[in-house]
């Protein structure tokens, strides 16, 4: 395990020195859902809900929480975000309505974008949630999980499927 570099010499809380980081491109992408009913799916689809398109607005707030983690986040950096993507895919089955949301954040930087990819997801989840939530508020979001993170010193990381 590789030393944790979160505390200073007191034993506080720090920022990580990420000065002497070489700058590479770095990118992560995260995954969350919301599994919903199927009233919602279908308002959702025939642009029924009253407060909006749900996923174009969901898709905005992600993107702005990509760009914004930093001020939610204490010891994450602000970095330059170079790109946001957000997918939406449905799962529907019998009696199951799921939306799966995927982020990937890109940048060119001396940190990653992990944290941006998964509060990316979990705000686009959380938007969706709030936009529908006059419906039902038995919606239920997750799991959330990073997938894949590209470049930086500790190399890449790709998760086996959930």
């Amino acid at each position: 395990m590789s030393e944790f570099t979160h505390f200073n010499e007191q034993g506080r809380a720090r920022m990580v020195d990420i000065s002497a980081k070489e700058t590479t491109v770095r990118t992560a992408q995260a995954k969350t859902s919301i599994k919903l009913t199927e009233e919602i799916y279908q308002k959702i689809t025939n642009h029924e809900i009253g407060k909006g398109d749900v996923l174009s607005v969901a898709q905005v707030a992600g993107i702005m929480a990509a760009k914004q983690t930093s001020s939610i986040i204490p010891m994450c950096h602000p970095i330059p975000i170079k790109g946001v993507d957000i997918a939406f895919q449905w799962n529907v089955n019998e009696h199951t309505y799921e939306l799966m949301i995927t982020s990937t954040v890109k940048t060119k930087g001396s940190t990653g974008v992990e944290m941006e990819a998964l509060t990316s997801a979990s705000i686009t989840a959380l938007t969706v949630y709030d936009m529908c939530k006059a419906v039902d508020k038995g919606m239920v979001i997750g799991p959330t999980y990073l997938v894949e993170k590209t470049g930086g010193k500790t190399g890449d990381f790709f998760r086996k499927e959930i």
